[in-house]
């Protein structure tokens, strides 16, 4: 009697009922190949922007602007700064200098699963 529990519990079934063979090499094999599609795509370039916001005017308005005129936008200053991976929001933050250059605090991370429902 002991055998047919073993039995029963190494051997799982599908949503079908139908016995469902255990891991064996081909998962291995599909693992890695996997990971060698990822491998691949985290070669590819992508462009971080940091928006520090929006106004909206029109052309007659745009066409006015010159050296030292100011543009309103619609963020408040305590507001933090949207980050942009190639025009999707992935993480929000402040500004800060570095050295002699600006960079981002990143201070909330949209989660993966967020990013890819934007996606669709």
């Amino acid at each position: 009697m002991s055998d047919t529990n073993s039995t029963a519990k190494d051997t799982m079934t599908s949503e079908t009922g139908a016995p469902t063979p255990p891991p064996g090499p081909e998962s291995a094999q599909q693992t890695t190949a996997e990971s060698h599609n990822i491998d691949i795509v985290l070669d590819i370039p992508v462009t971080l922007s940091m928006e520090l916001g929006r106004t909206r005017m029109s052309i007659r308005d745009l066409l006015k602007l010159k050296s030292g005129s100011v543009l309103e936008l619609q963020k408040m200053v305590h507001e933090p700064l949207d980050v942009l991976v190639n025009g999707t929001l992935v993480a929000r933050g402040e500004a800060v200098v570095v050295d002699d250059r600006f960079g981002v605090r990143l201070t909330d991370v949209v989660s993966p699963m967020e990013r890819v429902k934007k996606l669709r």
